[in-house]
């Protein structure tokens, strides 16, 4: 694969790179750079979680990639997840793995981290303290919105040392790409900042798109984007809003059934995300089976002209719905059929479902 196809790939994933010559200057000197993405250990699987990272990271290793999870047991702690429960949080982390070899992740070729192991080395709390000596509290207590909070959301003190945490990681896992979601950029951010001033190496940063809840893309009255980002986006301890990688083909029809999907409207609708984001990552075509006296059956290939048919009115919010929670559906089919003929899986799931909704 010749470098240009290896770049196409790599920005396939994301929303916003920073920067693309970075990148490209990567890709010239390394056959082989290591990416990571990281997650709080918490609650059930959702399909952002599942189907969106799973094609990520499958995307970055065919342009030859190499991918580190990093299961941040301790920042679950911090952030009061699953009633703050070490023990919980880590049966929590178990089960996401379970999850990710359920959607196609060869955990072979991934490296699994848990925070914990690597904070018993002075070196990383050595490198966190330098990291936060380059920065000031504004901006810590700024980018706390990484925590899926606002500022006026934090509980202790302790969630002060998040953002330092965070990203004294890049630097403690010797990270080339940060790839994670739009709601971690002020992370990344500041550890492409610190970095020359340290003389630690700088990360590309690579943001995916944050997929909307089933209620679509809410007004905030805050001007902060980071923190309007969190009212809109889908997430797992909001289960009116969130689509589950358990969720049985009627849970799936009845919850997109009653999603935010206004006709002829493409910007704030969660239906229309989910195609670009999820089901048009798999399928190169959707069909709408529609009886002749609507249309008849309709074959769109692409999310651009998806967006184009809709925005016309020539195609039905039901009949958009009903297409796409049939692609959803036999997306996540997989991982149900693994949890049920798996015993280990089926056993942490059991228990995960039995934890209390924290956030």
């Amino acid at each position: 694969m010749d470098l240009e196809e290896r770049m196409n790939l790599i920005m396939s994933v994301g929303e916003e790179v920073l920067t693309p010559e970075e990148l490209k200057q990567l890709l010239e000197t390394n056959d082989h750079p290591v990416a990571y993405d990281g997650f709080e250990p918490s609650g059930r699987a959702h399909i952002p979680f599942g189907l969106l990272r799973a094609e990520n990271i499958n995307t970055l290793h065919k342009a030859g990639v190499k991918f580190k999870l990093f299961l941040a047991d301790y920042f679950a702690f911090i952030n009061n997840k699953v009633g703050g429960d070490l023990e919980k949080i880590k049966t929590n982390g178990k089960y996401f793995i379970e999850i990710w070899k359920a959607c196609g992740v060869d955990t072979d070729k991934v490296e699994i981290i848990w925070a914990s192991e690597k904070m018993d080395d002075i070196d990383y709390w050595d490198k966190v303290l330098r990291v936060g000596r380059e920065i000031t509290l504004k901006r810590s207590l700024r980018a706390t919105t990484i925590m899926g909070r606002t500022q006026g959301e934090l509980q202790s003190t302790a969630q002060l040392f998040y953002p330092i945490m965070q990203v004294a990681d890049v630097f403690n896992l010797d990270i080339d790409i940060c790839q994670m979601g739009m709601d971690q950029r002020r992370a990344n951010i500041l550890a492409r900042e610190v970095a020359p001033k340290l003389g630690w190496k700088k990360s590309v940063a690579i943001h995916h798109h944050m997929v909307l809840g089933l209620q679509g893309k809410q007004a905030s009255s805050s001007n902060d984007e980071e923190e309007a980002m969190l009212t809109s986006k889908m997430s797992k301890s909001k289960p009116e809003t969130c689509i589950y990688m358990h969720d049985t083909e009627e849970d799936i029809k009845r919850k997109i059934g009653k999603a935010y999907c206004p006709e002829r409207v493409i910007e704030g609708n969660p239906i229309i995300d989910y195609c670009e984001h999820l089901i048009f990552k798999k399928y190169d075509t959707m069909l709408f089976e529609r009886p002749a006296k609507f249309g008849g059956n309709l074959e769109i290939q692409g999310i651009a002209e998806l967006k184009k048919v809709y925005e016309e009115g020539k195609l039905h919010p039901m009949d958009l719905k009903s297409a796409s929670a049939k692609y959803l559906n036999e997306m996540v089919a997989p991982v149900r059929e693994h949890f049920e003929k798996n015993k280990k899986a089926a056993e942490l799931y059991e228990t995960v479902k039995q934890y209390a909704i924290t956030r």
